[in-house]
């Protein structure tokens, strides 16, 4: 929407091309966005270093800001839908992602992700898995496989797993280096988690218990900042796995938001509100809660040890 066909493509100095697309403006200025930041130019050319005041208030200003915002909004939704996608082991008909492909935040989400092609009935091939790297509206899906193969999958549908289920995610994590990628979401690099038999019989994990905060505002804070939201005293991630939801939830505490707080049992609970044995949870749910929760004991005070 930014590159419009009037607008113009400015050079440096040096003679090479800036990805910016010029629009015009008041006094003779022009204005555009650079990696979604507003630049602008005086009447000669120059790039300037900040907007000047009385251009900020411009409607042209107002209209490429609301423009930058909603782009801002844009890329991020296509990143948490691809992650969504991810965390409930949804699969995607191939027509979609051809279909968003060409718009460059779903391609930025989609890039370089690990997919595995799925038939008809739903059955996902694994062993066809690999980084997705390219679109052909009649060659299908361009992946990079294990092998560093290119190779084109043509099935109706795709997967986007999430590392748990990766059998070979050290080879694949090996591939990305290689290659220099990187993933809009966290999906190759992402912490996991398995289960260890002696949880299996347990409701509770209290691994992660005894993280203090000097006060609970600060526990909330983190859970803000890492989008885990708060309900009942307990740090929230809900996982579909399967035809119902598992809540994971763990404890940061439940007293006023100045007092001091220290975290509790992590949880698994269902629909009935109850905590579901460990071995219940499935691994996608178990690996994400407990992600969760040493992200959130990880930034407890730690009180420091005298020489």
């Amino acid at each position: 929407m930014a590159k419009r066909s009037k607008g113009t493509k400015a050079k440096h100095e040096t003679g090479d091309t800036e990805d910016v697309f010029w629009q015009p403006a008041e006094r003779e200025y022009s204005i555009g966005l650079d990696n979604g930041k507003l630049v602008c130019r005086n009447p000669k050319g120059k790039r300037l270093a900040s907007l000047p005041a009385w251009l900020k208030e411009s409607e042209a200003v107002q209209q490429l800001s609301a423009l930058a915002a909603w782009l801002d909004e844009h890329e991020l939704e296509c990143r948490h839908t691809v992650e969504r996608w991810m965390l409930r082991s949804l699969l995607v008909p191939r027509e979609v992602v051809c279909e968003v492909w060409p718009d460059p935040a779903w391609r930025a989400a989609l890039e370089n992700v690990v997919i595995a092609p799925a038939d008809a009935q739903g059955d996902t091939d694994s062993e066809k898995k690999g980084l997705l790297k390219d679109i052909h509206p009649q060659r299908g899906l361009g992946i990079v496989d294990v092998d560093g193969e290119s190779q084109w999958l043509k099935q109706p549908l795709v997967s986007i797993p999430h590392p748990i289920l990766i059998d070979d995610l050290d080879d694949l994590r090996e591939l990305a280096s290689d290659l220099n990628v990187q993933q809009a979401i966290e999906q190759l690099y992402r912490p996991v988690y398995q289960v260890r038999d002696e949880l299996l019989e347990l409701r509770a994990i209290r691994d992660y218990e005894g993280g203090r905060f000097e006060q609970l505002n600060f526990a909330l804070g983190v859970c803000r900042r890492l989008r885990y939201p708060v309900r009942g005293g307990y740090a929230t991630c809900r996982v579909w796995e399967g035809q119902q939801p598992l809540e994971a939830r763990y404890y940061v505490g439940g007293e006023y938001p100045e007092a001091e707080t220290e975290t509790g049992e992590l949880l698994f609970v269902g629909a009935d509100q109850q905590a579901a044995p460990i071995k219940e949870v499935g691994p996608v749910t178990f690996s994400e809660g407990v992600r969760m929760a040493a992200a959130i004991y990880a930034k407890r005070k730690v009180e420091e040890q005298a020489e």
